[in-house]
């Protein structure tokens, strides 16, 4: 038995994912969803604990990581799926209320938040797991304009923010080495019938068993359980970009994302 929280659970991936796992009645769920009437929808199909927060505000990531930590003494995996997808022409930019671009506060800064603010408790339940759910669509940041000021379409902030959260990730796995917690990214599938894939205007490619195969390896699969610092595009291991595996991009990345999170607390 696990205790497995997984974020943005109330719908898509996530909630497939949840009920997948709760089928065997073997792990102990929590669940992370923005949307109260889609959480206890989730909770009544899964008999899972729930966690409401909007990941938008990074005071909310911190509130549900130390809700979390309150409530729960091991947290054996986390799963980062939560994610604001695009419009394939979507050209509007959006801010959070700590200021930050939307889709880089919810696909990159919540999580790896989130993994920090939960770190005490992932390292004393070793053996533990991150699992990082990423995309193949991948874009460096601009560090002369990460927060994409100039010329801002959605998919280009969507693909900024996964390539950082891998490349990220990779320099987690480094630093948690022989910590007994594992970090790891995917690609669970393409476009799959959810939600996000249908706003995106793209044609269904794959299904959302396919999705839900390739997560659920990682967060169970005995024979990864020492496997760290990978990308997956669904069940097979990969290469993510080659800025993710570039040290200086990773080394301005770790000092951008530092300077961000000092950003949203008050002074």
């Amino acid at each position: 038995m696990a205790t497995i929280l997984i974020t943005g659970a109330s719908d898509g991936l996530g909630r497939a994912l949840a009920e997948d796992l709760a089928a065997d009645g073997r792990h102990t769920l929590l669940l992370h969803g923005r949307d109260p009437n889609r959480l206890s929808d989730v909770a009544a199909a899964t008999g899972a604990r729930t966690y409401r927060a909007d990941l938008s505000s990074l005071a909310e990531v911190r509130r549900l990581a130390a809700d979390v930590a309150a409530a729960h003494d091991r947290l054996d995996v986390l799963v980062n799926n939560a994610g604001v997808g695009f419009h394939a022409t979507g050209t509007r930019r959006l801010t959070t209320p700590d200021g930050h671009e939307l889709r880089l506060a919810v696909n990159y800064l919540a999580p790896v938040l989130l993994t920090r603010e939960l770190l005490p408790l992932l390292r004393r339940s070793a053996p533990a797991r991150v699992v990082n759910v990423a995309s193949v669509g991948q874009q460096p940041i601009d560090f002369g304009d990460p927060q994409l000021t100039r010329d801002y379409t959605e998919v280009a902030a969507y693909c900024r923010s996964k390539l950082a959260l891998i490349g990220h990730g990779l320099d987690l796995a480094e630093e948690l080495s022989g910590s007994g917690v594992t970090v790891n990214s995917l690609h669970p599938a393409s476009y799959m019938p959810t939600a996000m894939s249908r706003a995106s205007g793209m044609d269904v490619v794959d299904s959302l068993e396919q999705g839900v195969a390739a997560t659920r390896r990682l967060v169970e699969a005995p024979e990864l359980a020492d496997v760290t610092g990978r990308y997956f595009d669904g069940e097979r291991e990969a290469r993510a970009s080659a800025e993710a595996y570039d040290a200086e991009f990773r080394r301005r990345l770790a000092v951008l994302t530092a300077e961000l999170l000092r950003t949203d607390r008050p002074a």
